[in-house]
């Protein structure tokens, strides 16, 4: 059975649910549920009773909604994976035919005779399909896995470089740059050939993360299960929680970006800069996660390069890390997922200043990425790759003419002050594509923009407004 054959049958599952009222994320969590209930029963894992699959299989009508309501709460308490997996879990059939006709469905195939490779792509296309057909916001969950691959393939997160190796990702969603960091692994090792301590240390103490919200960390649990890893992702939000003592050697991120602000600026002492920016506030979570000596790779709109406070948040992370690349990435990158939105790359390591910035434009003079006519794809990233070099802390021999096209080029730090650290600044080639009336944005880019200036100019309103109220306290005092 092929990566497509287990895809397409299982989004032929989606079309069962949609006339029960259940949109395409909770499809996807649901058959997380039944597909994991599936195989512990082929491995011949001890559930608890009446949350096995045989029991469930033989329910019928309201027997059936009433011992899988039971059966998610039971899981639930569980410890391990298992209890994470099910935590919170909530059946969201209300027509107990279409829970047996789905039950019945994912009984007629043997999943764990299925390549592992096969069913964790299969998964992955199923989450890839389900953020597609929900468009709005999955951006955030959701970041191109050709994207992904790319950031990977630059920082190397090989766990072999010590015993204590790890890596993160602090907004984890669906689990794909933990995932892609282990597949990495697995290419770079021919299989994943480690002695058993080592297999056991990198499986279940290598890949951390965190999620804000429930459903996503789920689905990141299970497919990084379907990919024989056993990660920590907590739940708990990282740029409001004080962190604690546990530091990375490598992380990898797309915070989330969208309309919605962060309200008031996080109270914690390790930020240095107080702002509603989330996304600088999730710059400034990495530069206390990360391990000295580690390196990052963080995705951010363009509007954090120029954000109010983004000179002074860059300007520390300039300081405490070498902030070697930036990689500005195609316009329509994350489409359909977020249209509009305009996206940037930086990679920095941490323990050494920056003294140079080498800026990749990959965007300039590019069409924009569209799903059918013209996919995001390798040849986006392959020339930036090359000029990126094989040292994953951006320390290999650099030349602007590794670029055929002049797109890499180098700024000093001195420059990069002069622009206030803001990197936005730096933009050498003419973008002819901005003049021809046949690229223009369509009207939902448009909007989408529009959007996120307006809450940019939200946040800094709201931080202006906190310092005025701090000086009126200070004054009054």
């Amino acid at each position: 059975m092929t990566t497509g054959d287990v895809v397409n049958k299982l989004w032929g599952f989606c079309h069962v649910l949609r006339h029960d009222g259940i949109d395409y994320g909770d499809y996807i969590e649901q058959l997380t549920y039944l597909l994991f209930i599936k195989m512990a029963d082929e491995r011949g894992a001890e559930l608890p009773q009446h949350t096995d699959w045989p029991y469930l299989r033989k329910q019928s009508g309201s027997d059936l909604l009433d011992a899988y309501v039971e059966a998610l709460r039971t899981l639930g308490k569980e410890h391990g994976i298992l209890g994470d997996i099910f935590s919170g879990s909530q059946n969201r059939f209300s027509n107990p035919v279409n829970l047996q006709k789905l039950i019945g469905l994912i009984d007629q195939t043997e999943w764990t005779a299925i390549d592992t490779d096969v069913k964790a792509a299969a998964f992955e296309g199923l989450l890839e399909k389900a953020a597609s057909e929900g468009k709005k916001g999955a951006g955030q969950y959701f970041t191109p896995r050709i994207l992904i691959q790319s950031m990977v393939r630059c920082v190397k997160p090989d766990p072999r470089a010590s015993k204590d190796f790890k890596v993160c990702d602090p907004a984890v969603g669906t689990g794909g740059f933990l995932i892609a960091a282990y597949e990495w692994l697995k290419a770079e090792t021919k299989g994943g050939a480690f002695d058993r301590d080592t297999a056991k240390r990198i499986r279940r103490q290598t890949y951390y993360g965190n999620e804000l919200v429930p459903r996503p960390r789920r689905l990141a649990l299970m497919n990084l299960y379907l990919h024989q890893v056993e990660p920590r992702i907590t739940l708990g939000d990282s740029i409001y929680e004080v962190p604690g003592s546990q530091r990375y050697d490598v992380i990898l991120m797309n915070p989330p970006f969208g309309t919605k602000g962060a309200g008031q600026p996080p109270d914690r002492e390790d930020f240095v800069v107080q702002t509603s920016n989330k996304q600088l506030n999730f710059l400034q979570h990495v530069l206390t996660t990360l391990k000295k000596g580690g390196r990052a790779a963080v995705v951010v709109p363009d509007n954090v390069l120029f954000a109010q406070q983004a000179g002074e948040v860059f300007q520390v992370l300039m300081e405490d890390c070498d902030l070697h690349t930036v990689l500005r990435c195609p316009r329509g990158t994350f489409s359909p997922y977020t249209e509009g939105t305009k996206t940037n790359v930086i990679f920095f390591t941490k323990g050494r200043p920056t003294e140079h910035t080498w800026i990749y434009d990959a965007r300039s003079n590019v069409p924009k990425i569209t799903k059918k006519s013209r996919p995001l794809s390798p040849r986006h990233f392959a020339e930036f790759e090359k000029c990126y070099g094989d040292d994953p802390n951006g320390l290999s021999k650099r030349s602007e003419k590794e670029s055929a096209e002049g797109r890499w080029r180098s700024f000093t730090i001195d420059e990069v002050k002069e622009h206030h650290y803001k990197l936005d600044a730096f933009k050498w080639i003419r973008d002819d594509e901005l003049d021809d009336p046949d690229e223009l944005l369509d009207p939902e880019e448009l909007i989408t923009a529009v959007m996120e200036e307006l809450q940019l100019a939200l946040d800094d309103l709201a931080d202006i407004q906190r310092l005025l109220e701090n000086g009126r306290t200070g004054a009054e005092a």
